[in-house]
């Protein structure tokens, strides 16, 4: 069974001490990240002088909220060894539920669970195509995000559900001690993914089925539950995210969150997680997410077209799954 590199003990004195300069190696594809991001914020200050203000570090995460809470869920797929294309349609069919619900029972906390219902129900359908049916995960999940899109669209015969209640709006534009409950649901959920993979059996077992599943199944996993189990956490924080931007937005719509799983993706293999499963950590993914955050805000800042925005990311992803290729090649 392989072990996470994330959760590997910096020394095992049954082991032969490997050469200096591998330790080296290791320690730059492990951290190189943290060094990026540092360097884009340099830069960010640099070009634009209140990028670091309070007022426009809350923006900045603010605005990402959303696609923050979906990367969480996708960091637990991708270390298992799967994918999940769907996660944009469930933030949508969700989003859409949450405001639909809402304005037939005049209940927002009816809407909000709902939405969650919504996204743990297309989650346990990806689990039981990836996991039962064992059908590719792209495959899978391209395919199960057409026929969500297709449920939410029907739900909402194309159009969107305006909700004018103002309670409503409180889980988006509520705060605590001063800062947005936005921020304090991703803050939270980030914290609690990362005892989960990092410090529990179950985190354990994710890293161990992504590593090698058949491995996992003869030393008696439940593999199948495990990777299903994945899934309906990411369905389950996609209607999160879903509900959450709905209530910023006070408007439900089938047809949003397009580039949704692919932003979530990059954020997950930028932070420095394998996409070949078993490699990775959550704090990787925040990192990611606070790049992509840093660069946005970045890009807005100097009125960058949509479009260079579009080819700046791409570069990034292709650069990172790249840097990805050759470290697995230097440590084979």
């Amino acid at each position: 069974m392989n072990q996470p590199a994330d959760l590997a003990p910096s020394f095992d004195p049954a082991a032969p001490a490997a050469p200096e300069r591998s330790g080296h190696r290791h320690l730059v594809s492990r951290f190189a990240m943290i060094g990026v991001l540092i360097a884009l914020i340099v830069l960010a200050t640099a070009l634009h002088p209140g990028f670091l203000s309070p007022d426009n570090l809350r923006d900045l995460l603010l605005q990402n909220t959303a696609v923050g809470i979906v990367a969480l869920g996708m960091t637990f797929v991708i270390i298992s060894g799967g994918f999940d294309l769907s996660v944009g349609a469930t933030y949508a069919l969700s989003a859409t539920v949450s405001a639909g619900v809402t304005l037939s029972t005049g209940s927002p906390s009816l809407g909000v669970l709902a939405a969650l219902g919504a996204g743990a129900a297309c989650g346990i359908v990806n689990g039981l195509l990836v996991a039962r049916l064992r059908i590719n995960p792209f495959v899978a999940t391209l395919g199960s995000a057409s026929v969500i899109s297709g449920i939410a669209l029907l739900y909402s015969d194309s159009a969107p559900f305006i909700v004018s209640d103002p309670h409503f709006k409180i889980l988006a534009r509520s705060s605590l001690a001063g800062i947005p409950t936005p921020i304090l649901i991703l803050l939270v959920t980030f914290s609690a993914g990362a005892v989960l993979l990092a410090m529990t059996r179950y985190g354990r077992n994710v890293y161990a089925v992504g590593g090698n599943s058949e491995a996992g199944w003869l030393s008696g996993l439940r593999v199948a539950r495990l990777t299903a189990s994945v899934y309906v956490m990411t369905g389950l924080l996609a209607a999160l995210a879903g509900s959450i931007d709905a209530s910023r937005l006070g408007v439900g719509q089938a047809d949003v969150g397009a580039n949704l799983a692919l932003d979530a993706i990059a954020i997950v293999i930028v932070g420095g997680t394998s996409l070949r499963g078993g490699e990775g950590a959550i704090w990787r993914s925040a990192v990611g997410l606070l790049i992509f955050a840093t660069l946005t805000n970045l890009f807005y800042s100097l009125n960058l077209s949509q479009n260079w925005q579009l080819i700046a990311k791409g570069t990034i992803v292709l650069i990172a799954v790249a840097f990805d290729a050759w470290s697995r090649h230097r440590r084979a």
